[in-house]
């Protein structure tokens, strides 16, 4: 079959089928057949004709029933895939097509997958419903901040630094995605030192919190880190889901922990930065639903990363809006967030997300205690309606916070 034989833009797609939207920019041939091309590559097709094809291999060619300018939408016979295997799938959509010649860019945009397939993976364990029960809050977005600097702190300084985001109000304290078991700070002496120190700041509180340690490492390693933290009365475990890799991340969700998972998206960009090749984060949160993630960092909007508003929104459907039954998972802003933009943050993403801070927490200048009073105030003050410098009046925390880094209009 040649490359034009995968395009028909007369089919109809099937429910099984599933279908992927490409931005395609061709290098030196027609659209059509560029298109047909990523078909073939990514299906039962070559760059040649062979002698070993049969009559029955046609069926599952993959065919281009849309195209619309650079865009191109391709639908994937249900039989090409192994149910329950992201590697396999990925590898055939989101493989070798990247590196064709005959292609100047390539973006695999998004991904729809059928009911049969989605239910072939765990999804959730505990979703948005189940963070907000076991955290105890129901009414506002979640505070959380990143352990600052994100590495070279000792073990004590470690956990003293957590205490404080928790007693000046932070619900979630997590570790960087850099962090480990380095000799500075080792894994086992981080998590027995830091739920110590989280006991205390509930107590102190009378509020829920929790802790996220960074599990990532080699799949083995990572499930022991796992058990370890659930046996010492964690609840939660972040992990780096790119570089740890989609297998591993299923082995970790498939033991059915009772554990929160929360993913970090480090290394994403090398993927979603360029608008004309690459992967977009969409993808990358559908497939991390599907997989079992409960919260995942989808972008800012108002902080310090590159993603749109429209990227971000995309992000947040595609953890939040109906897939076959999945839970919807928790979205986390993270990146270059303060006080001040609190009201922007909550104008866009409403009250089911987390607002995770670093700098704009422990930069402040009364230190840590008073950087998580000031997010919080500046959280409740959103939720009462009341202008963020009105409010600051009689909060001095969040009146200094303003003075370091000014209010998004």
């Amino acid at each position: 079959m040649r490359y034009i034989d995968f395009v028909d833009l007369n089919y109809t797609p099937k429910e099984t089928d599933v279908i992927c939207t490409f931005h395609i920019e061709p290098a030196g041939i027609s659209m059509k057949e560029a298109a047909g091309g990523v078909a073939a590559e990514s299906s039962v097709g070559t760059w040649t004709e062979f002698t070993t094809v049969k009559p029955y291999v046609d069926r599952l060619a993959a065919c281009v029933f849309d195209i619309d300018g650079g865009l191109a939408k391709i639908a994937y016979p249900l039989e090409l895939f192994e149910l329950g295997n992201m590697p396999n799938i990925l590898s055939s959509v989101a493989g070798n097509v990247f590196g064709l010649r005959a292609l100047e860019n390539l973006r695999l945009n998004d991904i729809d997958f059928p009911s049969k397939l989605v239910r072939s993976f765990k999804g959730p364990k505990f979703g948005i419903e189940g963070i907000r029960r076991l955290l105890k809050v129901y009414d506002r977005p979640l505070v959380g901040t990143i352990i600052k600097p994100k590495l070279g702190l000792k073990t004590a300084d470690h956990a003293k630094v957590a205490y404080e985001a928790w007693v000046g109000g932070c619900d979630i304290v997590k570790d960087d995605e850099n962090l480990g078991s380095q000799s500075f700070n080792p894994f086992d002496e981080r998590v027995l030192k830091t739920l110590e120190a989280r006991d205390r700041a509930q107590r102190k509180t009378g509020e829920k919190k929790v802790y996220m340690v960074n599990i990532t490492a080699e799949t083995g390693q990572m499930l022991k880190r796992a058990e370890f933290v659930l046996s010492h009365g964690g609840e939660y475990v972040m992990v780096d889901i790119l570089t740890c890799g989609f297998a591993a991340l299923q082995t970790l969700r498939d033991q059915g922990f009772k554990l929160v998972i929360h993913a970090h998206r480090a290394g994403h960009a090398a993927f979603t930065k360029n608008p004309k090749h690459g992967i977009s984060m969409k993808v990358i949160a559908k497939v991390a639903r599907m997989i079992g993630v409960d919260q995942l960092h989808v972008g800012t909007v108002v902080g310090k990363m590159f993603e749109t508003r429209d990227e971000v929104r995309e992000n947040c459907e595609a953890l939040k809006t109906e897939m076959s039954g999945l839970k919807p998972v928790l979205p986390v802003a993270s990146g270059g967030l303060h006080p001040g933009l609190v009201p922007s943050l909550m104008e866009f993403f409403g009250k089911d997300f987390v607002i995770q801070a670093g700098g704009g927490i422990h930069g402040h200048s009364d230190g840590t205690v008073a950087g998580a009073k000031a997010m919080r105030q500046a959280v409740e003050a959103t939720l009462e309606g009341v202008p963020l410098k009105e409010y600051a009046r009689a909060h001095v925390e969040l009146e200094t916070a303003l003075r370091i880094w000014g209010q998004r209009p």
